[in-house]
């Protein structure tokens, strides 16, 4: 399982870097056709769906690591290794049930504008622009189970990692 989720995690990864780089592209794109008095009225829609998308899968991504959601000053002082690990699992529930939400409500979001079409280009449509936020629920839910055995784990071994 663990490969698994590390491979999901690398694409989720990647997924986003694409997007990201579709977004500075686009932008630089943008700034350098009203400069030159190029209309380019799709790069607006086009930089804001791809940040959306880049940073729900950077979001998502950093869960499998525990860098997006931190609570840092707490875990800091405990030193006891079982102890660190119980707080660790209350805060994955906690972020497991906030994944959950995303993907029930991303889905119905999703489902909501899946066939509203975009302002400046009518061909494409709105609906796979908010797949994203399924997805990175989807994936956080994954991680944080994963995250959860761990923890569990090391309880389990005595505070060994």
């Amino acid at each position: 399982m663990k490969k698994v989720v590390h491979y999901v995690q690398k694409l989720q990864l990647a997924v986003g870097a694409l997007f990201l780089t579709v977004f500075l592209i686009t932008v630089v794109y943008q700034m350098f056709s009203r400069y030159a008095g190029i209309s380019a009225t799709w790069t607006e829609e086009v930089a804001m769906y791809s940040f959306i998308w880049s940073v729900f899968m950077g979001a998502g991504a950093m869960v499998f690591e525990k860098k997006h959601f931190a609570f840092t000053s707490i875990g800091d002082m405990i030193n006891n290794p079982k102890f660190k690990a119980l707080l660790s699992i209350v805060i994955a529930i906690i972020m497991l049930i906030f994944s959950i939400f995303m993907v029930y409500y991303g889905y119905k979001v999703t489902k909501q504008f899946w066939n509203y079409n975009w302002v400046t280009m009518p061909q494409f449509k709105r609906g796979p622009v908010w797949v994203c936020i399924p997805i990175a629920g989807l994936t956080s839910a994954i991680y944080l189970i994963n995250n959860i055995v761990l923890d569990i784990l090391t309880i389990v071994k005595g505070g060994e990692e």
